[in-house]
């Protein structure tokens, strides 16, 4: 079987795609950095991500999201990568969030 890749989404995509049915937004920046500023979603930061990742079972879509873009795309090639997560979709929003903010 081939590995999961995710998809690079604008902030218009990741708007349309976060209110499809079983999709969860992931933001994978540090707890502080959520509390100071969020768009919503589960807050998972990348460090805990492998740990955590039961939290993430059961979606069809994730949207992995952080700050910049840095670590969304080291989280969502995390996640392609694990074998639970074969036949979700994964999408990571180019830029993060500061870029959408702008």
């Amino acid at each position: 079987m081939a590995p999961n890749v995710y998809t690079d989404i604008t902030t218009a995509e990741m708007e349309r795609l976060v209110t499809q049915p079983n999709t969860a937004l992931v933001d994978v920046r540090d707890e502080w950095e959520f509390d100071e500023f969020n768009i919503g979603g589960i807050n998972i930061p990348l460090a805990d991500i492998r740990n955590r990742k039961h939290e993430l079972l059961g979606y069809d879509a994730l949207i992995v999201i952080c700050a910049n873009g840095s670590r969304s795309r080291v989280a969502a090639k995390d996640i392609c990568r694990q074998s639970e997560f074969q036949n979700a979709a994964v999408y990571h929003l180019h830029g993060g969030i500061l870029e959408a903010d702008e």
